[in-house]
């Protein structure tokens, strides 16, 4: 069984777009996603800087453009659309999983456009009240992480399992943890603008639940794994629900991690701007297939993983 997954925040990198716009059409595709959300995509996918696409109001319509593009890559047959009948299941991290529905068929193209771009706006809005951000803290007993987090004032924003949590908080409480971190633990900030899954997103609650009840989502045509909980879940309304509670609630892609598990998941393609899960993947799941769709010299070997592991090989 095959499952998609795509990546979240702080996965971009400077000019990753790059090479995906060599291929015919894909350039216009990208400035369709940005017309839709009303954000330049084919510069801050190609020429902008590390510190323009950390930006939130930018890094997300970035990732979630970025994953729809790689995916129409990846799937497209000739002149029918992408083709999703060898995809087992699919799943997003944080605001991947706006990707993700989008790729399930939840919401158009230009509807989750939309929705990410309101998002990326709403939630740096609220991380301008006060500086904050996020850490990745690696290793360490989970109790003593748990309690160190607990003591600096910290939330645990993602259980991304593998041995990895990411605190977030005030721009100090962080200070503080990577002075005094863990026991065996090594703590790394991360390239995002605020403290995500936590409390202090919730001035972007109201406005994305405004936007989102006037929205016709769909029922999934591909079974979605939550990233709030690792439940399976093809409702349109529920999935849309649960993508405007997510700014506030900590991402558990450890329980999605384990849901593979159980549904029998024996490969795992990660796109566009890829690695970061595929590397959780594998310390998670031995022996599980993984392959990080980069550049479109990926794609034969991600066909090929398709092939091997998709419903209909």
């Amino acid at each position: 069984m095959l499952v998609i997954v795509c990546p979240g925040q702080g996965a971009q990198k400077p000019g990753f777009l790059s090479p995906w716009l060599d291929l015919p059409g894909y350039r216009d595709r990208l400035e369709r996603l940005g017309a839709a959300a009303g954000v330049d995509l084919l510069t801050h996918g190609t020429t902008s800087d590390e510190a323009t696409i950390k930006d939130t109001a930018v890094a997300q319509p970035l990732i979630v453009g970025a994953g729809l593009l790689t995916l129409d890559a990846l799937l497209e047959s000739a002149g029918s659309g992408p083709d999703l009948s060898a995809v087992g299941a699919l799943a997003g991290h944080s605001v991947g999983e706006i990707t993700a529905a989008a790729a399930a068929g939840v919401l158009a193209a230009d509807d989750a456009m939309g929705l990410v771009a309101l998002r990326g706006r709403a939630m740096a809005q609220a991380s301008a009240v006060r500086p904050t951000g996020m850490s990745a803290v690696l290793g360490g007993d989970p109790e003593d992480v748990a309690a160190t987090l607990a003591a600096h004032g910290l939330t645990a924003a993602n259980a991304n399992g593998a041995g990895q949590v990411v605190a977030a908080g005030t721009t100090e409480q962080l200070e503080a943890l990577g002075a005094a971190p863990p026991a065996k633990a090594r703590v790394i900030g991360l390239s995002v603008a605020g403290a995500f899954h936590t409390t202090h997103m919730e001035p972007a609650v109201d406005e994305l639940a405004a936007h989102a009840a006037g929205l016709s989502p769909a029922d999934a045509r591909v079974p979605l794994v939550s990233n709030r909980d690792g439940e399976v879940v093809t409702g349109g309304r529920e999935v849309l629900d649960r993508l405007v509670e997510q700014v506030r609630r900590p991402v558990r892609w450890d329980l999605c991690m384990e849901r593979f598990t159980e549904l029998g998941v024996t490969a795992i393609l990660e796109v566009a701007p890829a690695g970061t899960l595929v590397g959780l993947a594998k310390r998670a799941l031995p022996g599980v297939a993984t392959l990080a769709l980069r550049t479109p010299a990926d794609l034969d070997k991600a066909r090929s993983l398709v092939a091997e592991h998709g419903a209909a090989s």
